[in-house]
């Protein structure tokens, strides 16, 4: 799952969305040095990530990519997986697209010093193209993929994910509806308890 899943599985509490937006950028145990909540959206978003990583619904969708970007394919689908969320927001929010991802917006600008430094180099690109919002359109999936492709290992193989996309687009989708209860009831569950999931004083996950 992508920025956009991670902040809507991440509940109402702001420090946990700040953990959970920040989880890819804070390694091994470094989790230790943020605030309570914050720790517990950074093992949020591991927890997330090894979910989605190992789930065989999510392995069919990854497949389709593979060819391209072999083992930067999750990557792929971790975007794809966000167009259907966005495209598809009312499925999942009472709150408009819109206004979630400016209040997600507004919640990370005021967390932004203690944010790390890559992701403070990022966010105010990522805010002032309103990523979030446009990965409901293929132009903003297009347009993400060749973000990362410039500024990471993530081959440049846009053209050919895109192609994939809308030739496997209905497949795709219903392999994101069979997985996205699945992925929403396991961050529930971890958020209610999340010392059942992970020891906080022993939690080795990259």
């Amino acid at each position: 799952m992508n920025y956009l899943a991670h902040l809507y599985l991440s509940g109402d509490d702001h420090k946990v969305m700040v953990g959970n937006f920040i989880g890819d950028h804070v390694k091994g145990r470094r989790f230790t040095r943020y605030p309570g909540g914050v720790q517990t959206g950074i093992l949020l978003h591991r927890h997330i990530d090894t979910f989605t990583d190992n789930h065989p619904v999510v392995r069919e969708s990854m497949a389709l990519f593979r060819e391209g970007y072999r083992r930067y394919a999750g990557v792929v689908c971790d975007i794809v997986y966000d167009h259907f969320l966005a495209s598809h927001w009312r499925e999942f929010s009472d709150k408009n697209l819109s206004d979630f991802v400016s209040h997600s917006h507004s919640v990370l600008m005021r967390h932004y010093f203690g944010l790390p430094l890559r992701v403070k180099q990022f966010l105010p690109f990522l805010i002032k193209s309103r990523r979030l919002e446009n990965y409901q359109h293929f132009e903003g999936i297009e347009k993400t993929l060749r973000i990362m492709s410039a500024n990471s290992s993530l081959p440049e193989q846009t053209d050919f994910a895109m192609r994939r996309l809308e030739s496997h687009y209905d497949e795709l989708h219903d392999q994101f509806d069979r997985f996205m209860p699945e992925i929403t009831a396991s961050a529930k569950a971890f958020l209610a308890s999340p010392s059942e999931f992970v020891s906080f004083d022993h939690a080795v996950i990259s």
